[in-house]
């Protein structure tokens, strides 16, 4: 009976242990797919890009008068292609308002693809 189990046993242990020696020697991610990450580079001339293509889509989409002035903040996300998550200041140059909107903009760069998910308005100063 105990010469049954010891190879069982000894399989489990070579598993347990080959699994943790790989991990080990992972070396650590700062993304994890599918979670947001911090864009590092807000002066970027791609995020400036994608800046721009968000405001010009919800001119289209809302027959509205949008300027980009900065983009103040941003995150990404690894999807089929990325996700940008941007926090743009814009001004309307119809009313001269400056407001703060927060915009989602989907790419898949390979297939030449953008597109604008959501437009919000967070604060208008």
């Amino acid at each position: 009976m105990r010469s049954l189990l010891l190879p069982p046993l000894l399989c489990s242990l070579l598993v347990s242990t080959l699994f943790a020696t790989s991990h080990a020697m992972d070396p650590p991610r700062k993304e994890v797919h599918g979670g947001w990450a911090t864009i590092k580079d807000l002066k970027d001339p791609h995020v400036r890009e994608i800046a721009e293509f968000a405001v010009s889509e919800h001119n289209k989409l809302e027959k509205t008068n949008l300027t980009l002035r900065k983009v103040e903040g941003g995150e990404i996300q690894v999807v089929e292609g990325m996700n940008y998550k941007l926090v743009l200041e814009a001004k309307d140059d119809g009313a001269g308002m400056v407001s703060e909107y927060k915009a989602v903009v989907w790419e898949k760069t390979w297939k030449h693809f953008r597109k604008l998910t959501s437009f919000v308005l967070l604060e208008t100063h």
